[in-house]
């Protein structure tokens, strides 16, 4: 670790009189974990790390190996927006690494950073730019809506406009560059974009992104949700994340001898995501809740397909700025926010580069709604579909040499047990729409 990053780290706690700074990492689920410490102890911290109980941690090690250290990287030392009684607190994300100091395969960062190097292999840096969609209710029951408002509405007299101004404002405090933020089609529906940045950073971002927009939503009395789809008949919340590669400093997707301004490099890539859609999904919808969002309508994409402004494929290539080199880019619009990042930008890279790897063709783009094609209509242009629950997903996954490869053993075997027990869990209970549609009747 540069000794300059650790001495401007310190520098920066005596400036600004931090008195603690919170320790996050991530479990295989995605949850963020934290532990805190007093900013005498940060240095020690950053030299030889923080030791603690792997074997407590969702898809850490086993009880009898659970000894592990966080080692904080000093170049995620953010001051936190807010006063925790009263006193200043900075935030470090960590990476995890056995007693010996190697990589711990487990860490999800380090699950991401080995996609990242193999990128940086043959040339490439990966920048993603995700759009996260949530839901504010008055309490976290999910019965009550702040606004009735859609798509891109101006509810001037609604809490929820002051929410998320006061949610920008922290995280561009947090040194977290926002593109614009806006109401989403469901009521009560928000989005706040993040401008697009390097794959781990943005991984970091969005952990704090979520965090930031449940604390503000809390300090207000209120309740902010990134469930996948909290109420029937309304639209879900969606994570479209936005992906291009640059080579030598240039975006390696930008052909301006193409019509769409789309390179080969490009081509392949949208042919690797496509190709391994179906395997990935598992990481990108990671809860049965989540393929309650991923049915047809309501502009979730369900039909793994690639188009350039049609909004029900599963791929779509903006053309915002068509012609600007830097905005070319191609969008992933099946994950949601409640997936693990790192794990999902990681398959969403690996499928990328296996189709570059392979020279994999692109199949035409349809320009038609998919959602009104027939199934003939479908099965005739080879239109396959995304997983439809939880359970096919896992099997999906589990056959998947490339997810295995991407994840490691140790967190692919983790998620599908931990995957296994939920659907198990999920199919067995007996649901409130069961009572209400048969008990009168059976």
């Amino acid at each position: 670790m540069p000794q300059d990053l650790r001495q401007n780290v310190i520098d920066a706690i005596q400036e600004e009189k931090i008195e603690f700074i919170h320790l996050w990492f991530t479990d295989v689920l995605g949850f963020l974990k934290s532990f805190t410490m007093d900013v005498e102890e940060l240095e020690q911290a950053m030299t030889e790390g923080m030791g603690f109980d792997g074997s407590s941690i969702q898809g850490f090690a086993r009880i009898q190996e659970s000894d592990m250290v966080a080692f904080p990287d000093p170049s995620t030392f953010k001051s936190l927006p807010w006063r925790q009684s009263g006193q200043k607190v900075a935030t470090m994300f960590c990476d995890i690494v056995r007693p010996d100091g190697t990589p711990y395969e487990a860490d999800p960062r380090y699950v991401l950073k080995r996609q990242l190097e193999r990128a940086a292999k043959m040339g490439y840096t990966f920048f993603v730019g995700p759009e996260l969609e949530y839901y504010y209710f008055k309490s976290d029951s999910g019965t009550e809506l702040l606004d009735h408002g859609t798509y891109f509405d101006q509810t001037t007299r609604d809490l929820a406009v002051d929410l998320r101004k006061d949610t920008v404002r922290a995280l561009k405090r947090f040194g977290i560059q926002v593109e614009y933020s806006h109401h989403e089609v469901g009521p009560s529906q928000h989005e706040i974009d993040l401008r697009y940045a390097e794959a781990l950073t943005m991984a970091d971002n969005v952990m704090t992104y979520r965090v930031v927009v449940k604390e503000v939503a809390q300090a207000n009395g209120l309740y902010a949700s990134f469930m996948p789809k909290p109420i029937y008949g309304q639209a879900g919340s969606g994570m479209h994340v936005h992906q291009s590669l640059f080579k030598d400093g240039r975006n390696a997707f930008y052909d301006p001898s193409d019509e769409y301004h789309l390179s080969a490099v490009a081509r392949s890539y949208i042919a690797g995501i496509l190709a391994h859609a179906r395997e990935t999904c598992l990481i990108t919808n990671q809860w049965v809740n989540s393929y309650k969002r991923l049915v047809s309508g309501y502009e979730a994409p369900v039909y793994i397909c690639w188009a350039h402004r049609n909004r029900s494929a599963l791929v779509r290539v903006p053309m915002y700025k068509p012609g600007k080199e830097a905005a070319t880019r191609v969008e992933l619009r099946s994950p949601d926010p409640a997936c693990n990042p790192y794990l999902a930008f990681a398959v969403m890279l690996a499928a990328g580069l296996d189709g570059i790897e392979k020279g994999l063709e692109l199949p035409a783009d349809v320009t038609d709604d998919v959602y009104e094609m027939t199934d003939e209509e479908r099965a005739a242009r080879q239109i396959s579909t995304l997983p439809g629950d939880l359970d096919e997903a896992i099997v999906e996954m589990a056959a998947s040499e490339l997810v295995r490869e991407t994840l490691g053993d140790q967190v692919f075997e983790y998620i599908l047990r931990n995957k296994r027990a939920e659907w198990m869990d999920y199919h067995t209970r007996v649901t409130p729409f069961e009572i209400e549609e048969y008990l009168p009747l059976l």
